[in-house]
């Protein structure tokens, strides 16, 4: 799952440095990281229920994708963003909790 999230971290990079498709470089390993990265997300999905790990890799990759761009872009990083990555945090935390406890 972690490989997946970092592939699709890089593709979401390399869309904001492809400027709109006008650099090539960026524009083509943006498909690629993309594209490999639903390889391991696919094989997460073998032992993962499809709601915790759908979740967790678009939820992860929201997180890690704001910090990028507030550190790397120059982003500013508001109270609400900065409340918003904790909330994602706690909700992707949630359902991996929900996951290990027992049903009804």
């Amino acid at each position: 799952m972690l490989i997946a999230i970092v592939l699709e971290v890089s593709g979401t990079t390399m869309m904001k440095l492809s400027q709109g498709f006008r650099r090539p470089l960026p524009t083509v390993l943006m498909f690629l990281f993309y594209g490999s990265g639903f390889v391991p997300l696919n094989l997460a999905l073998r032992r993962l229920d499809v709601s915790l790990a759908y979740a967790v890799w678009s939820g992860l990759g929201t997180m890690l994708v704001t910090l990028i761009g507030i550190y790397y872009f120059r982003e500013p990083a508001t109270p609400l963003k900065l409340v918003s990555i904790a909330l994602i945090v706690i909700g992707v935390l949630g359902l991996n909790l929900a996951g290990k406890l027992p049903g009804p």
